[in-house]
């Protein structure tokens, strides 16, 4: 049941965004980092929903104003907040993303984590698609306040099989990811699990198809031989295909999920993965950082700016497409997620 009709999160939280603001999920809230017209400048606010653990904070492209926040809150469990003032009054989901009782009882039956929010097809106001842990996928036609399975993927008759059943859960959660909708049709989709791969639908969900046969690392040959190679934090530059940028780090045998050798760097490639540049000009010589799979966002300046958070709760921002970098706040609750908005002004 929804906490609140209205909720006001904090009275300061986002009155002041306008502009280029980095959207920060944490484990103790949503903080909001706001730009200077020359980015050379950020003010950090919030802390909204302060002590909620805030997997996904995310603008709707669509009115550039309407904020949708996936979290878990404390005792009460996961839910969706919305708010349709930039951020002043915050509405709990009347009904947040649950599964249908299933038939077979080794499907998932209880959401245990809203993981991830991706707003719908530019032509389909009021469209948003939830993914959860255990690996759930739903869809909102109103803005995000109710939220119905997608029964093409829930009670997909390979789920099991992809997923593995609920006696072999990874304890951290395993979730639906990286919900994409093609710009170009509203009904080609694509997402990834922690578990099974990639999935692609070319009939909004109805069927899905797994996609792993013949794909290759985004970073091609291991930089990294002597410790393995992570590439679990990417992001996409928003007008050049070729171009993208990937945090590496450290999967050897044991996954510490750590920069390499503790030296932390971006990698950029501008030909489509045949070749990346390491880029590491402004970090410090020696940090553990660990980047979470949503923690990494770009703009959509002439100069493109690349920024990213850290568990140990810094945002470190370029806005020179990853030539140098420079940490933009610290001292953060552990980051889970990190978006790029422009409000409407």
């Amino acid at each position: 049941m929804p906490q609140a009709e209205a909720y006001e999160a904090n009275r300061h939280t986002t009155r002041s965004l306008d502009g280029l603001t980095l959207l920060v999920g944490t484990k103790k809230g949503a903080f909001f980092l706001t730009a200077s017209a020359s980015r050379e400048r950020f003010q950090l606010s919030g802390p909204a929903f302060l002590g909620h653990i805030v997997h996904h904070a995310v603008l709707d492209p669509r009115d550039r104003r309407t904020l949708l926040l996936a979290i878990r809150t404390g005792h009460l469990g996961p839910t969706v907040f919305r708010s349709t003032d930039f951020g002043k009054t915050w509405q709990e989901a009347a009904k947040p993303p649950a599964f249908s009782k299933p038939k077979d009882a080794r499907r998932a039956t209880v959401v245990e984590q809203v993981f991830w929010l991706t707003p719908g097809h530019a032509d389909e106001a009021g469209v948003w698609y939830a993914g959860t842990s255990p690996e759930g996928l739903f869809r909102s036609e109103d803005g995000g306040n109710t939220w119905q399975p997608v029964a093409g993927w829930n009670d997909h008759p390979k789920w099991i099989a992809w997923t593995g059943d609920m006696t072999q859960r990874n304890p951290d959660g395993s979730p639906v990811h990286s919900i994409l909708v093609d710009p170009r049709d509203p009904r080609h989709m694509y997402f990834a699990t922690g578990s099974a791969g990639v999935f692609e639908s070319i009939d909004q969900g109805a069927d899905w198809n797994l996609l792993n046969t013949g794909m290759r690392s985004p970073a091609g040959p291991d930089p990294f031989p002597e410790y393995g190679y992570d590439p679990h934090c990417m992001t996409l530059h928003p007008r050049d295909p070729k171009t993208a940028w990937v945090f590496p780090m450290d999967g050897t045998d044991v996954w510490p999920r750590t920069c390499p050798a503790g030296r932390p760097a971006i990698y950029r490639t501008r030909d489509g993965g045949d070749s990346w540049t390491r880029l590491d000009r402004g970090f410090p010589e020696r940090a553990w950082y660990t980047v979470l799979r949503q923690s990494m966002a770009v703009d959509d300046s002439a100069t493109i700016g690349v920024y990213f958070g850290t568990t140990n709760g810094e945002i470190w921002g370029s806005i020179d497409a990853g030539d140098s970098w420079r940490c933009l706040a610290s001292h953060l609750p552990h980051v889970y997620s990190l978006e790029v908005a422009q409000f409407a002004r």
